[in-house]
């Protein structure tokens, strides 16, 4: 059963749980033997423990009551009811918390562990399951912190009680392979299995949620984790969840293409390159000349409000409430960002137009210097409870928002095609919609030099996506996009805002690719053509995923 991050009591609960195709699939890979013992560690209404069942039927009838084969842990009473009957009494299942079993349970004591464990955040997780997962990860080496999603845990508890050559057979969210929080998870599994194939497509396994699954498939268990071990991984990639089970699990072909990633501090999204991309990519970080973005600037969130309903405001809110004195320039969406550059003049145009283009900021001023049509706003503010919010509530006075500072340049925080960044000529803000850029070296030449395919290529690993097919990037993930070292030659930012705005980035891309990349940095032009081969790989995949 995956629960996913939505609010809802029943979405909490699970209320997304994998389809029989897929989890009879993964239980066709992974179990092998009339005598495997098989744990579903979550196992929500029951749907891996049947095709556990289904899968070992041909094979021996399993065994029922306490020396069970198969075995369900479930949190939620009334799913475990619902397991229960399901399965009859062929398998065990268990009403309890996960976390609390396996501190009674026989390490290695499963040849197979399948399954599809919730997908929920730190935050949303109750306790005290919740303390028990953060404890386990303890014990285990592992640091968790408050954006560990809980599957995380399930995870490495799962491949603790496999016995040695055992199999592991789970749904799990893509951001197993590109979120920092998942890094540790990376290396674990790398140290803990001899073999392992990620099975992904470009449809979500879910109907009802925006939630980027895919299929985690570890085999050959290590008696104890080795770091040393070196994993063969593969990752198998379809266009649709059809042509991904079509084909029986167990004959899907593995890459032939040799691939090694360093799991402590590279994600796996680079094993949808082939080896000689990969290399590639590892060597531009090499190279001398080659630096990143955090050599010539810092990247930091937007200002965040706590309520962008009362903060945003427009030009006719800044008139009816006599705001003029407390007010800046905002971008508080990146619609607003129509180039490479904004200067004032749009900026005015877009309050003309009726857009919320400006950030209601008191600062520390006292209230006897509050104009009358503030003053009401505040009054009205508070009406509607905004000032009960979590970062209004922490603030004091409510309406005094913090952190607000013009930066040099906007920095796109979420992608579809390219990796924009925005020189500020407006004296502009922003929300925590866009991140803000501070330069070190002149602004304009540090965002001439970004538009190039070697920093579109890196923004494309180093970011994450999720189901919708954008590229999202943190500050420090952007920090890390590669750009040269001394910044010359690149298209003066003015010029390819102009060319931008007509639709021809292409032209920028790739003038900047003969200024930049092949007379400053000395790549070749087979080396450009292979940047925008990983850039437009990595681009189009993403953007190719859909709802089925």
């Amino acid at each position: 059963m995956a629960i996913t991050q939505a609010s809802t009591t029943t979405k909490l609960r699970g209320g997304y749980y994998t389809p029989k195709r897929v989890a009879e699939w993964l239980a066709q890979w992974a179990i092998r033997s009339s005598s495997d013992r098989i744990l579903e560690p979550s196992c929500g209404d029951g749907a891996f423990l049947a095709a556990a069942l289904a899968q070992l039927s041909p094979l021996k009838p399993p065994t029922s009551g306490d020396a069970a084969q198969v075995v369900g842990i479930e949190l939620v009473p009334e799913e475990a009811r619902k397991a229960r009957a399901r399965a009859g009494d062929r398998a065990k299942v268990v009403s309890g918390d996960f976390f609390e079993w396996l501190d009674r349970a026989e390490r290695h004591s499963f040849d197979v562990v399948l399954g599809n464990p919730p997908f929920i955040r730190y935050q949303s997780f109750p306790e005290p399951s919740r303390t028990r997962a953060m404890q386990f990860m303890h014990r285990q080496g592992l640091r968790a912190n408050r954006l560990t999603n809980i599957w995380v845990p399930f995870v490495v508890g799962a491949t603790r009680l496999l016995r040695e050559g055992g199999r592991l057979a789970m749904v799990l969210p893509a951001e197993l392979l590109q979120v920092s929080y998942a890094a540790q998870l990376r290396q674990y599994l790398a140290d803990s299995f001899a073999r392992i194939t990620i099975f992904a497509c470009n449809e979500m396994f879910f109907d009802d949620a925006e939630q980027e699954v895919v299929l985690l498939a570890a085999e050959e268990k290590l008696a104890d984790p080795d770091p040393w071990n070196r994993c063969d991984i593969a990752l198998v990639g379809k266009g649709s969840v059809d042509q991904l089970l079509e084909a029986p699990a167990t004959t899907t072909r593995r890459s032939t293409d040799a691939k090694f990633v360093q799991h402590g501090t590279e994600k796996w999204l680079k094993y949808f390159l082939d080896a000689r991309e990969i290399s590639f990519m590892r060597a531009l970080r090499q190279n001398p000349n080659v630096g990143t973005l955090a050599e010539h600037a810092t990247v930091d969130v937007g200002v965040v409000t706590g309520k962008n309903e009362f903060f945003v405001v427009s030009r006719s809110d800044v008139q009816c409430f006599e705001l003029a004195d407390f007010v800046v320039p905002l971008v508080a969406r990146s619609a607003h960002l129509a180039g490479a550059v904004l200067n004032r003049s749009e900026h005015r145009k877009l309050a003309e137009s009726g857009k919320r283009v400006y950030l209601l900021h008191v600062s520390d001023r006292a209230q006897d210097q509050f104009t009358a049509g503030l003053r009401k706003l505040i009054v009205q503010g508070e009406r509607s409870g905004f000032h009960r919010g979590y970062k209004c509530r922490i603030r004091d006075p409510w309406y005094q928002v913090p952190a607000v500072w013009e930066p040099d340049c906007f920095f796109f925080r979420q992608i579809y095609d390219f990796p924009r960044v925005v020189l500020n000529k407006a004296g502009a803000t922003s929300t925590d919609t866009i991140h803000r850029m501070k330069c070190r070296a002149p602004a304009g030449r540090v965002a001439a030099n970004l538009y190039t395919h070697i920093s579109a290529a890196s923004a494309e690993i180093e970011g994450r996506s999720y189901g919708g097919g954008v590229l999202e990037l943190e500050p420090t993930e952007a920090e890390r996009l590669l750009m040269p070292v001394h910044l010359n030659g690149a298209m003066p930012i003015d010029e390819a805002d102009a060319l931008i705005r007509r639709g021809e980035l292409t032209t920028v891309l790739e003038q900047n690719d003969r200024a930049v990349l092949q007379n400053s940095l000395g790549l070749s032009q087979a080396d450009c053509s292979l940047l925008r081969r990983v850039w437009s790989k990595m681009r189009d995949r993403r953007r190719a995923r859909r709802r089925h």
